[in-house]
């Protein structure tokens, strides 16, 4: 009831328009040839077919809608459907690197004319007014967004199964689910519905995903593309928006329109597939002591022999990190960002903080902030000082590759946001336990599809630079994706 309420909150004035927009009278439609509707392996190609005229944005985003609904009740990836938002939309004038290109933006930023909800049960549905900066530039750039995303509630866990929305599931195993928390985003993609779709990233949020669906997902360097949220800034940045992607070249071109272009970094130039060779740190085992699976493990050592037939130099490696003292120091910063959140969902309700109105788990982490709160000052001193130590470890490697998570996908339920406190954060612990110091740090990091376990569950390698080696990693996976291709390999649960 919940998520068909969301969507009956966008009808109105924009349905009206797109009505008319697309409406036809019966003896046109019986009149009218028939249109065979191309399709494309990615948002790119989709693109250059709209602007030479082989297709239009309304045929695109009205096929891609179909393939919402196809796989939709499979995936249940979707928070809010746009349909007749999109096909207005499509209908108008569009100019940009991707016009007309369909997407979904995740349920965590505004894009106007929609709500944002944060995967929680205690905000509103009131619809955005504006788009969120990085919004803009998807708006700018032509996209045509289908609706949000599911994420976790305020994307604060590994997984994506709220209780606002029930659980997204994986398409390469319906049993399991697709990480998060830009899970919806990497469901959608992975089972094709659209090329591309926005994604998010503070703690691991764009690489786990497209680790366990398969798919390209690359976190930039704090700053490169535009962050923002209400209120003031935070005293450390760790979160930033990006994409998930079929293709490496889609999310190049996603960069560049999106760039922030305020002289903090140099644009990112032409990219092409990398032609030196690299000083490859090789990293498998947690910092943290936490085991690895043996199928990431596998994964994860084929990675690396990939490398080095492609010439690049692997050297074993140990990242002199404090995992623990990292980890709690992390942990508790982000506990109290979900303490802050809990105080937003309780403003906006006007009830008061409980779990009437957010999880068990966003409960139990604000509960840690509060009791632990004289140490949040130290944890943030620790973590803007981690960014020099994370960097000393390039002075002898250009990139480190390591696993994206401790494990492939894990079944639906085993990182519910209401299952036991304790027990869900040793499992997410277990699970997630790579991507973290890359947002400390601030340092570009990618989740490459290299890797599949023995059942068939994708897993991704893991490569990790400094902060502004945006453009060195794409040039290594444009290099990776010409040598082992991965976009022609579907999940079961696939819209083509």
């Amino acid at each position: 009831m919940l998520k068909l309420s969301r969507r009956a909150m966008l009808a109105g004035s924009a349905a009206t328009v797109a009505i008319a927009a697309c409406s036809r009278s019966p003896k046109e439609d019986a009149a009218a040839p028939v249109r065979i509707v191309p399709s494309y392996a990615d948002g790119t190609a989709m693109a250059a077919g709209i602007a030479a005229g082989e297709t239009t944005a309304l045929e695109q985003v009205e096929a891609a809608i179909n393939r919402a609904k196809a796989v939709e009740p499979q995936v249940n990836g979707i928070v809010t459907e746009t349909f007749e938002m999109a096909r207005s939309d499509a209908a108008g004038l569009l100019s940009g690197s991707f016009a007309g290109v369909p997407s979904f933006i995740k349920d965590l930023i505004d894009w106007r004319g929609a709500p944002t909800l944060a995967g929680s049960r205690g905000l509103g549905g009131q619809l955005a007014t504006e788009d969120n900066p990085f919004a803009s530039k998807w708006r700018g750039a032509g996209i045509v967004s289908l609706g949000k995303s599911a994420t976790p509630e305020a994307g604060l866990i590994s997984s994506t199964e709220p209780l606002s929305n029930g659980p997204t599931r994986n398409p390469w195993d319906v049993s399991r689910f697709p990480g998060g928390s830009s899970g919806g985003a990497a469901a959608l993609v992975a089972a094709r519905v659209v090329p591309f779709a926005h994604a998010s990233d503070g703690g691991g949020s764009i690489r786990i995903p497209a680790s366990t669906c398969g798919v390209f997902g690359l976190k930039p360097s704090r700053d490169r593309l535009p962050y923002s949220e209400p209120g003031a800034a935070p005293p450390l940045q760790i979160s930033v928006n990006h994409a998930v992607t079929l293709s490496v070249r889609d999310s190049i071109a996603l960069f560049r329109a999106a760039e922030a272009n305020d002289g903090t970094y140099p644009l990112l130039g032409d990219i092409q597939p990398l032609t030196r060779r690299l000083r490859i740190g090789f990293a498998p085992e947690p910092t943290t002591g936490t085991p690895l699976h043996p199928d990431t493990r596998t994964a994860t050592e084929a990675a690396a022999q990939l490398c080095r037939e492609l010439g690049h130099t692997v050297i074993d490696f140990t990242m002199p990190i404090d995992g623990a003292k990292l980890t709690d120091a992390f942990l508790l910063y982000w506990a109290a960002g979900a303490g802050m959140f809990a105080q937003r969902v309780a403003a906006s309700s006007g009830k008061s903080i409980g779990p009437q109105i957010v999880e068990p788990w966003t409960l139990g982490l604000a509960g840690m902030a509060a009791r632990r709160i004289a140490e949040v000052p130290d944890a943030i001193s620790y973590l803007l000082a981690f960014e020099r130590a994370y960097h000393a470890m390039f002075d002898t490697l250009d990139v480190i590759l390591s696993p994206v998570t401790g494990s492939p996908a894990v079944p639906i339920g085993e990182q519910a946001p209401d299952a036991d406190y304790d027990t869900l954060m040793d499992r997410v612990l277990s699970f997630a336990s790579y991507t973290a110091s890359m947002n400390v740090a601030g340092a570009a990091s990618m989740s490459v599809p290299l890797g599949w376990s023995p059942s068939g569950l994708p897993i991704g390698a893991m490569f990790s630079g400094r902060k502004g080696d945006d453009g060195l990693l794409f040039e290594l996976a444009l290099e990776l994706e010409a040598a082992q291709p991965w976009t022609d390999r579907k999940p079961p649960v696939s819209a083509t």
